[in-house]
């Protein structure tokens, strides 16, 4: 089941229990029948704030204290309450993905005979993405002072960080994917936010996670950026992640046969 499906069995379990009260779908899927250009602003929107609050985040904390510690705490924290609230907020307009791996993922299975986004809709969704980490990059910024637009001179290039967004990733897409195979979507903000948080401290890389809000964090120099020239690797590394976690969906999800 893709999440899109998912949804459509939410929408169904709370016509029934709720009557007079308008089916919604469950933050994380793709709702089908909101017009594509709502979905793609929530999308830029959605993924600036994002942007916004990590980088925002992380250039509060290196102006509060010089405990790169605390900086790390703080920059997790505001990460994790702003995702879950963007995904309650939002899911149910686009689905909340935020992230190009999410999108194209859900677009693989789609593409091999379930619900999902198609190609146009894929299409207008990361340029959407895209977009808005960048905007939220700058937004930031300006927020605080900063020069709009610095090139990150943080370099995030070695192998084991690499390895990080592998492990960052795929974790990311079989947590989405796995909910939805079980019909738990409606676990998905707290359950992505608090992903993303452990994420934050046991990977190497701090869980970049996301092709867009990596290309977002190379627009600013400050504690959450990333060299220019590290975004080739990064996101790399992050479609091979989301490769690994489809993989792992497989797997672990994997369909028995109807009993006879």
């Amino acid at each position: 089941m893709t999440a899109t499906e998912a949804a459509e069995h939410d929408r169904a379990g709370e016509s029934a229990t709720a009557p007079g009260v308008g089916p919604q779908p469950a933050p994380g899927a793709t709702p089908p029948h909101n017009p594509l250009v709502a979905r793609a602003a929530a999308e830029l929107i959605g993924t600036a704030l994002l942007v916004a609050v990590v980088v925002g985040s992380g250039i509060q904390a290196t102006e509060l204290t010089k405990d790169v510690g605390l900086q790390l705490l703080a920059n997790s924290t505001a990460t994790v309450f702003g995702l879950g609230i963007l995904i309650l907020l939002l899911g149910p307009v686009s689905g909340a993905h935020f992230n190009p791996v999410v999108t194209l993922a859900e677009c693989w299975t789609a593409r091999r005979g379930g619900a999902g986004v198609t190609l146009r809709e894929a299409a207008a969704y990361l340029l959407a993405q895209i977009a808005g980490a960048i905007a939220g990059a700058i937004l930031a910024d300006a927020m605080f002072g900063k020069p709009l637009v610095e090139w990150s001179t943080h370099d995030r290039s070695a192998g084991h960080l690499l390895l990080g967004e592998v492990v960052a990733t795929a974790g990311l897409i079989l947590l989405i994917f796995g909910l939805a195979r079980t019909d738990q979507l409606r676990y998905a903000p707290v359950a992505v936010a608090s992903y993303i948080g452990a994420a934050y401290w046991f990977t190497s890389s701090t869980s970049f996670a996301n092709p867009a809000v990596t290309i977002g964090r190379a627009f600013t120099d400050t504690f959450a950026g990333i060299a220019p020239g590290s975004l080739p690797g990064f996101i790399g590394m992050q479609f091979v992640g989301g490769a690994v976690g489809l993989a792992l969906v497989a797997l672990i999800f994997m369909r028995g046969r109807p009993a006879e």
